[in-house]
């Protein structure tokens, strides 16, 4: 039976899960993020003493890897790195999107594809789009969003849009019917537990030493791509 510590620490949101054969078995979260490299290890012992289980017990460490927050994705990192190394545990990346696709799949109401938003900078977002299975649809992207994007796949198919670059969009995306959008959604490393567990069964480890986060630089640096 496996016990994974999953740390989410892409944006704002300091949050950490422990979960079970990918069953969540607690989970505590700080939204502040200015103080991720304060809070993380306190929260980690706080949700361990909680469920009552013992560091030493834990199987592995997952990571949500990025796109997001150059800082907090670095905060995240090493503290999952310096965990693995101590407890000689295996380290598991997740891809922030879809774990937050992950979370969205219940909450929705009608059928969509997924598209989690992440706010980069004036009208640019890190985004990608899943079906209800999690399927990629359109790859982890940096979009600089206006009118026209999207509004061929709109056209056909409704998409549901959330996550912290959402409501800057729904300005500009709002007025198609075919665009739906969830403002409330906040990140939390408890969508991460059955993407973690699945990655564990499979042997899906990383290189402790040479794993870094994915920070999308290559296209923040040039010209964002779009969805049109």
């Amino acid at each position: 039976m496996s016990l994974i510590l999953n740390i989410e620490t892409a944006t704002s949101v300091c949050s950490v899960a422990l979960g079970t054969e990918g069953q969540l078995l607690g989970c505590r979260e700080i939204v502040d993020g200015r103080s991720h490299a304060t809070h993380l290890t306190i929260i980690i012992e706080e949700l361990l003493a909680e469920c009552d289980r013992k560091l030493e017990a834990i199987d592995a460490i997952a990571v949500s890897k990025g796109p997001g927050s150059y800082t907090g994705l670095r905060i995240g990192t090493s503290t999952a790195k310096g965990l693995c190394y101590a407890l000689d545990k295996p380290l598991i990346a997740i891809d922030t999107l879809q774990s937050m696709a992950n979370a969205a799949v219940n909450d929705r109401e009608t059928p969509a594809l997924l598209c989690p938003m992440l706010d980069a900078r004036r009208m640019e977002v890190y985004c990608a789009m899943y079906d209800v299975d999690l399927q990629e649809k359109f790859p982890v992207s940096a979009l600089v969003v206006d009118e026209g994007t999207f509004s061929d796949i709109l056209d056909k198919q409704d998409i549901l849009f959330f996550g912290d670059g959402a409501a800057k969009c729904q300005a500009v995306l709002g007025a198609n019917p075919a665009a739906k959008f969830n403002l409330d959604y906040q990140l939390s490393a408890s969508s991460m537990t059955m993407l973690s567990d699945a990655k564990f069964t499979a042997g899906e480890f990383e290189d402790v030493a040479y794993f870094e986060p994915y920070y999308l630089k290559e296209f923040v640096a040039g010209t964002p791509k779009k969805l049109i």
